[in-house]
């Protein structure tokens, strides 16, 4: 089945490379301040020029994952609709959708209006919208763009019923509006959101194509708040539910409008062999446009997505292996006692919800000093500003203040957050990477 890339206003992406960076961007020296992203890289930057911390993110192993998931996902016929919120970077949804991503996924009302500022296309909206303000603005907005597509969820017909309530009488203050595509939420026990029946499911999704102001567009759902391991018995978990969503998906195809191909969407970055695996059939039959979801995968991580990820240090299906592209860099600022020093980067610097940040290489003081890995160290702790690294106290000790170190990190989704602006290095394994690139985020 084809699968037609959206758009991105690839003019707006390129204007941000003429925004001026300054105090407001944490990873940008003085020395550099009142000069464009252009200017910034045309002065061709080395890390030991940018203040600690900081993120950065690795080109090589981004372009390699980008390239990687986009192949896995064309060799089984599988839609890629990257979860846009893992980066908020407009510049990194352009990259994916030039790879042939179908879509971006957002989460909510304000990532949405930062993907329409850019103007994506196609957008799934993976939330049900209920607020009638939000409501009105999307129907304006596929209204006033006929080649846009928004697409919604719904898991409860109270749902459904306060969308049409709510567009309905948008449509008697403003005329006719294109009705909204909605995909029908299919949950599990322990899960999320969804409906936890098929049942109800059915009911949900009679209620869309009853109403003149929704579009009943297919099914979806989210396998990942399901498991949290790769044991046999969590893959059955996720299999079973992804099976339930075929399930559904045949129950009401036949309630879709004349023309319009079923989406079948599920697949975060934890587990997206098995959603391939129950849904293949579903692309071998052309019953369905089967949407992977995936948003972590484009830098991967050395933390919860390294080990769970069917393309990680544990590979479940073939491809080549993602790589990490996410690192933080780090100034070693206090020795206050034996086996402890202390480095200047805390929560407010670096994801910690999903595992600590792991220490990876060293880079001393003395300027032009190789890059050497570090063992013997972990980090025990985050403070909002401060991190805690710990070795045997009956040791020498491994550091010294004003050293500097790289730490691999887990979690992506909590790290971009953390960052206006994140420098893109040629080689993060080298011993002065240059930075290549900025990419700015919005949260």
């Amino acid at each position: 089945m084809d699968h037609p890339a959206a758009h991105i206003d690839t003019t707006a992406v390129a204007a941000l490379r003429e925004e001026r960076v300054d105090w407001r961007h944490k990873a940008i020296p003085p020395a550099l301040w009142g000069r464009t992203v252009t200017e910034v890289l045309e002065a061709a930057p080395r890390l030991s020029q940018l203040p600690t911390p900081v993120l950065s993110l690795s080109r090589v192993a981004m372009s390699h994952n980008r390239d990687v998931l986009a192949a896995w996902c064309a060799e089984r016929g599988i839609a890629l609709a990257p979860h846009g919120k893992t980066t908020m970077a407009p510049q990194l949804w352009a990259e994916q959708l030039a790879a042939g991503a179908w879509a971006i996924t957002v989460a909510n009302l304000p990532q949405l209006a930062i993907a329409r500022a850019f103007g994506l296309s196609r957008v799934i909206v993976a939330n049900a919208i209920v607020s009638p303000l939000t409501l009105r603005w999307i129907s304006d907005q596929i209204t006033e763009e006929p080649g846009l597509e928004v697409l919604v969820w719904a898991d409860s017909p109270r749902t459904v019923a306060l969308m049409h309530d709510a567009l309905a009488a948008h449509a008697a203050q403003v005329g006719t509006r294109r009705p909204l595509a909605v995909l029908v939420e299919r949950g599990a026990a322990g899960g999320r959101t969804g409906a936890r029946d098929e049942a109800t499911a059915v009911a949900v999704a009679e209620a869309i194509a009853a109403s003149p102001h929704l579009e009943l567009a297919g099914v979806t759902g989210y396998e990942g708040a399901l498991a949290h391991t790769t044991d046999a018995a969590a893959l059955g978990v996720v299999h079973a539910y992804v099976d339930s969503l075929v399930s559904l998906h045949r129950r009401i195809s036949g309630l879709l409008p004349a023309g319009r191909t079923p989406v079948v969407s599920a697949g975060g970055s934890a587990y997206f062999e098995q959603v391939a695996d129950a849904l293949a059939p579903l692309v071998a039959d052309e019953e369905a446009r089967v949407v992977l979801r995936s948003g972590a995968y484009i830098t991967h991580d050395d933390g919860f997505y390294r080990t769970i990820s069917p393309l990680g240090s544990s590979p479940r299906t073939t491809g080549p292996g993602l790589r990490s592209a996410l690192h933080g860099w780090v100034r070693i600022s206090s020795q206050p006692e034996p086996g402890l020093a202390l480095f200047d980067a805390g929560k407010r610097d670096l994801p910690f919800d999903e595992g600590l940040p792991e220490v990876q290489l060293l880079r001393v003081r003395e300027t032009g000093s190789p890059a050497t890995p570090l063992t013997g160290v972990e980090v025990t702790a985050l403070n909002d500003q401060h991190g805690f690294l710990r070795w045997d106290p009956d040791t020498e000790a491994p550091v010294l203040i004003g050293d500097e170190l790289r730490l691999g990190l887990s979690h992506p989704c909590t790290a971009f957050d953390k960052w206006s602006l994140v420098p893109v290095l040629d080689d993060a394994d080298a011993d002065d990477p240059l930075v290549v690139d900025l990419v700015r985020t919005w949260f």
